[in-house]
């Protein structure tokens, strides 16, 4: 197997493991990056795309992760959620439905999508981040989108 079709099956790998919002977010980020509606990109086209696709996204996902993993042991677990994230005021818990550990623990899992042992890694923290980063056009909308949702 050559170089490109090693990578182009670790591109479908990733996408078939993030399920249907993997493929979706990849379509979606092509799109974008079509800027001039010839549904295929030039050399031109891909290259801005993956330059959007910069340190200034990693850091702030970075970022965000430090916050939560208050604990500072590279996981981010509910204990750490604790704090950070309130389900006080979630309408399931509201109706009694659920409890407020329950709301933190289902939070938690949006991330936890890999193992689902409770404890989110910055890997799977920025494997959350990168299909929905796809979806952003600019740094600067993500970097805000992402400081507005932490606090940062």
């Amino acid at each position: 197997m050559d170089a490109v079709d090693a990578t182009m099956e670790k591109l479908r790998a990733q996408c078939l493991a993030r399920g249907p919002s993997g493929i979706q977010s990849l379509a979606r980020f092509f799109r974008r990056l079509d800027r001039d509606g010839s549904r295929s990109l030039d050399a031109v086209e891909l290259q801005r795309g993956l330059a959007e696709l910069g340190l200034a996204r990693e850091a702030i996902i970075a970022a965000a992760f430090a916050k939560l993993d208050r604990s500072g042991d590279s996981v981010v677990t509910v204990d750490d959620l604790r704090g950070v994230y309130s389900g006080r005021s979630h309408p399931k818990v509201c109706s009694g439905e659920w409890t407020e550990e329950e709301v933190l623990q289902r939070f938690l899992d949006n991330f936890d999508a890999r193992d689902k042992d409770g404890q989110v890694t910055l890997e799977e923290f920025q494997d959350y981040y990168s299909g929905l980063s796809a979806s952003v056009d600019t740094d600067e909308e993500f970097v805000a989108m992402v400081t507005s949702a932490w606090q940062l």
